[in-house]
């Protein structure tokens, strides 16, 4: 019998520097079946989409959210690309009704400047998801990150390789 649980529409942003890095940052907590595993707290920023929320500007808003980036230019994005939460068997949470995430990434060029990034002050209600951040190789990130999220991360690094150093 098919999972009937849905996926959760979200969003991904590959922030690339001036030298071809994507920004990274490190989760410090679980968020219900989300959950963080030593040696791997790295991710690149991600959220839901609202209710008929533009994709594009889900994404921008997501950045800013979560880092406090403002000042990114458009690059490209990815068709549609998802992975399943791991089992949860912890207290009810908001992604638990989720079988997993459906992906649209987003690659973005950051025109500001490094002191722009604050991934601990809370925006928008949200709380920090994030309490460092460094500059990383695309190439590298999927072996920082969860093992549900590595096939995506590989998949979002072929597609934006020519963005990359």
């Amino acid at each position: 019998m098919p999972e009937a649980r849905p996926y959760r529409p979200n969003v991904g942003i590959a922030l690339f520097n001036s030298a071809g890095d994507v920004l990274i940052g490190r989760r410090f907590r679980d968020d219900g079946p989300e959950i963080i595993l030593p040696g791997l707290e790295w991710q690149m920023p991600q959220g839901g989409v609202d209710e008929g929320e533009n994709l594009r500007e889900a994404a921008m808003r997501e950045l800013w959210e979560e880092t406090g980036v403002r000042t990114a230019a458009y690059l490209g994005e990815t068709d549609w690309l998802s992975y399943e939460f791991p089992p949860y068997h912890g207290p009810p949470h908001r992604l638990a009704k989720f079988r997993g995430q459906r992906q649209k990434w987003f690659a973005l060029r950051f025109t500001g400047r490094d002191d722009e990034i604050d991934p601990l002050t809370p925006r928008n209600g949200q709380p920090a998801e994030f309490d460092d951040w460094r500059w990383e190789r695309l190439d590298r990130v999927a072996d920082l990150v969860v093992p549900f999220r590595c096939e995506v991360y590989r998949t979002v690094a072929r597609s934006f390789a020519h963005f990359g150093r």
